[in-house]
């Protein structure tokens, strides 16, 4: 009868303590969780004392300090696995803007060269004598000129900068090839350089 009422206290026990622990840290869960193992072992004593018996007496102090080993090895095996708070995110941030803009392409010396004769040739049908030549290499240096904007315009792509701000209060940008799909005030994370929706 008195192992009843024992048994009944602890599972309203325990049932009370898991209801509290789900706002606690882990420590503080381990803490409660070993002060309720100590409280019932005590009130486990108490109703041993009270058997007049002292064969069943010694057995009911036997059973007692075994379920209170036994609750306390679970309650430290629990606080062991039990994960670690996680702390601050140092690269965690939220972007302030996406900007889009154009790269230049890279000229080749395609460009120049044919930009180079293309000038050349319209600047010697400039003037006669020593104007022509003079027009000539004017024509060339413009053409090349000309030609290197030119592949360089043509060659040019779209590009994305994701400007961020971290929680730390640093900032820094990311330039995408692509649209990152992000947009103001999401929230990201820097993952070894590559920057991913946290």
């Amino acid at each position: 009868m008195m192992r009843n009422r024992s048994i009944l206290i602890a599972t309203l026990t325990a049932a009370l303590a898991a209801t509290a622990a789900q706002a606690q840290s882990p420590k503080e869960q381990f803490n409660a969780e070993t002060r309720r193992i100590a409280t019932r072992y005590t009130d486990d004593k108490k109703l041993c004392g009270d058997e007049k018996d002292s064969g069943l007496r010694m057995q009911c102090l036997r059973d007692a300090k075994t379920e209170y080993d036994k609750s306390m090895a679970l309650a430290k095996a629990q606080y062991k696995a039990s994960p670690a708070k996680p702390g601050p995110c140092p690269d965690c941030g939220k972007v302030s803007s996406v900007v889009l803009g154009e790269k230049s392409g890279d000229s080749s010396a395609l460009g120049l060269i044919a930009g180079g004769v293309a000038g050349a040739l319209l600047g010697n049908q400039v003037g006669s004598g020593h104007g022509r030549q003079l027009a000539t290499v004017a024509g060339a240096a413009g053409g090349a000129y000309a030609g290197k904007k030119i592949e360089e315009q043509a060659k040019s792509s779209k590009v994305w900068t994701v400007n961020v701000q971290y929680d730390d209060g640093r900032q820094a940008a990311f330039t995408f090839d692509h649209d990152p799909q992000m947009l103001s005030g999401d929230r990201v994370r820097n993952n070894n350089g590559q920057l991913v929706r946290n």
